[in-house]
């Protein structure tokens, strides 16, 4: 899952986070937020892989501006953890 990165991040985390409790693997690209509710609520809870450096996509010149994370939901218990 990589979610468009606007004000709905949230939302998308979300559907991953409960989808993945409904026993769906998830594994997500986000941009590493971990000051953010969203990350503390949910990424958190998941098996979390930051990427070295910026990530570039296609032709473009510019890196992105902000580090990015690997983000796995899988096998989560009632308590909604690895």
């Amino acid at each position: 899952m990589n979610p468009p990165y606007g004000r709905g991040i949230s939302d998308w985390v979300k559907k991953a986070y409960d989808t993945a409790l409904e026993g769906t693997p998830v594994v997500c690209l986000l941009p590493a937020r971990t000051d953010t509710k969203w990350w503390k609520e949910y990424c958190a809870k998941g098996l979390v892989h930051f990427v070295a450096g910026r990530l570039k996509f296609g032709d473009h010149k510019n890196s992105a501006p902000f580090p990015s994370a690997i983000v796995i939901f899988a096998n989560l218990d009632a308590r909604g953890t690895q």
